[in-house]
Parts: structure tokens; C-alpha cells; sequence
């Protein structure tokens, strides 16, 4: 889920960087980058994966 979340935050930076849009009211195109490489590390690094692996029981 982290992943899809860094995707849509690199599209967003990608898009206000083409088109030259100024918003450094809350934020920037740098600042969007460094949440997704965030988003994208903490995905790499297995938070947010969605899933445990099962242990075996022994009868």
C-alpha cells in the first residue's frame, strides 16, 4: 500500500513540476519527492506490506 501511496505522490510532483505550477504555499516538487522516496523506503523495507507469514503448527 506504501508503494501505491509514493506512486501517486511521485505523479503528483511529476505533473506540478511539467507544468511549471507554483506551490510553495504547503509545498514543492522537492518536498513530494523526498515523501515518496520515504514512502518508497519504507515499502523496501517491509512496513505497510499488508501481510504476516503463517506459522506451522506441530500436531
Amino acid at each position: 500500500m506504501l508503494a501505491v501511496g509514493a506512486a501517486v505522490v511521485f505523479a503528483t510532483a511529476w505533473i506540478l513540476h511539467l507544468t511549471e505550477t507554483s506551490t510553495n504555499l504547503f509545498f514543492g516538487t522537492t518536498s513530494l519527492m523526498l515523501l515518496g522516496l520515504t514512502l518508497t523506503a519504507t515499502h523496501l523495507a517491509g512496513f505497510g506490506a499488508g501481510w504476516t507469514p503463517q506459522r506451522r503448527r506441530r500436531r
